[in-house]
């Protein structure tokens, strides 16, 4: 990390939405607190953020009736806090900065709980190539395969040019003012928002496209646990080789 990555993570707030109830990766309990290898894929994504960033910040946004969070590694972590989220991410969102103390232009990195394969560089890269961006940006992987439009009916309708389609990914880092301003402009028109970029996007702002590594997975469905698995094992086998 930087001298300047450095003294912005000292600024620096994170808020990882984890309020989801759903359970589609399988399993007895809601996804974050499904295992990876030996751990909570919750923990394992929070490891990530404190290391990548140890001078940060970190609220989580739990859901109201959650009973796993202090059976977690991470509830033991002083470095993060827990707050109580709400039905959607944008409210999870909302409520982790309203649980802050940060104000103005401070910088607030949001992270997918459901990410554990996010690396240190990428996060780092982000911070570094949009501190000083007032629309704020994200990690983005450019879409490589051929994308088709379809109807109600499955019929394909357009082919769309992928040389200007990306994945959003995360983290995604923005103004602490302008991130609230975009989450309460959303609630009040009700408009529908999947990440944070879109919410600042309906600002009429242009958040900036920071390339992420294709790898990091967001996990979803049963089966995606035993392929963020594998991808830490090739992430671990890489820094022991120097790659």
């Amino acid at each position: 990390m930087s001298a300047l990555d450095r003294r912005f993570s000292a600024d620096l707030t994170v808020i990882v939405p984890a309020a989801g109830v759903g359970a589609r990766a399988g399993g007895d309990r809601p996804k974050q607190y499904q295992l990876l290898g030996n751990d909570y894929l919750l923990d394992v994504t929070l490891d990530r953020l404190s290391l990548a960033l140890p001078s940060a910040s970190v609220y989580v946004a739990l859901h109201p009736g959650d009973q796993w969070w202090q059976s977690s590694r991470s509830a033991l972590n002083p470095q993060i806090q827990a707050c109580t989220g709400g039905s959607t991410r944008a409210e999870s969102v909302r409520a982790g900065l309203s649980a802050m103390s940060a104000r103005g232009d401070d910088p607030v990195l949001v992270h997918d709980v459901a990410r554990p394969c996010v690396t240190a560089i990428d996060i780092h890269r982000l911070i570094g190539e949009v501190a000083d961006v007032q629309a704020g940006g994200l990690l983005a992987a450019p879409i490589t395969d051929t994308v088709k439009e379809v109807d109600d009916a499955g019929r394909v309708v357009a082919t769309r040019d992928r040389q200007y389609l990306w994945r959003a990914l995360t983290p995604q880092l923005f103004p602490y003012g302008v991130l609230c301003r975009a989450l309460d402009q959303a609630r009040d028109r009700a408009i529908d928002v999947t990440d944070e970029a879109s919410a600042v996007e309906a600002l009429g702002l242009s958040p900036r496209v920071i390339r992420g590594r294709a790898d990091n997975i967001k996990v979803t469905h049963e089966g995606d646990l035993a392929f963020a698995a594998w991808i830490l094992q090739q992430h671990d086998q890489q820094l022991e080789s120097g790659a």
